[in-house]
């Protein structure tokens, strides 16, 4: 599977006890751009949990769907619904046909989820996905090196943002959630 799916970028970050996931707005088909504004990052399970896709739209909505239905089975518990969709997502004859990535997170950890078995806890708390994805990836974990003082939040916001001026299928239109000390959505 291609982690650098065309058309959008998402990044999800662990500093400080607080977890952040950021995605641009964009969605392209081909090379026109069809919406500049669509939400990618999504609250679940009572928002305790943030789920964010980079892909096709129909299959990245899919996913979302079964992952929440997982998170539902398992009780919050994301490993285990990670893992469960994961191995779902393999086996299953139509769903292994959809070409989307998820990133989840909670309070504790972040979550790479494929279509190919994978379920990846980054080792440096930043990881993302999108053909934007390696641009903010890059940009996330300099920040934190060298900008230790800055929160979750603006550090995936500002990664986002900088691969938006680098990457074409990525757009400026960022939308950020976050999850503080396991208190689920922010309020600001």
């Amino acid at each position: 599977m291609d982690w650098n799916l065309r058309a959008t970028t998402v990044v999800a970050v662990k500093h400080k006890g607080e977890v952040a996931m950021a995605s641009d707005g964009q969605v392209t088909l081909g090379d026109t751009v069809m919406k500049a504004g669509a939400r990618k990052v999504r609250y679940l399970y009572k928002g305790e949990v943030l789920v964010g896709f980079a892909g096709a739209s129909a299959d990245g909505f899919t996913l979302l769907e079964k992952f929440e239905i997982k998170l539902e089975e398992f009780h919050g518990n994301l490993e285990r619904a990670a893992v469960e969709l994961a191995k779902e997502w393999r086996t299953d004859r139509v769903l292994r046909k959809l070409e989307a990535l998820l990133l989840v997170a909670n309070a504790d950890k972040i979550l790479l989820i494929s279509g190919n078995g994978d379920v990846i806890e980054p080792d440096d708390d930043v990881i993302a996905i999108g053909s934007g994805g390696p641009y903010a990836q890059a940009a996330a974990l300099a920040m934190i090196k060298f900008a230790d003082h800055m929160r979750a939040r603006d550090i995936a916001y500002e990664a986002v943002k900088i691969a938006a001026g680098i990457c074409i299928y990525t757009n400026d239109n960022i939308i950020v959630e976050e999850i503080a000390g396991g208190e689920g959505p922010s309020k600001s």
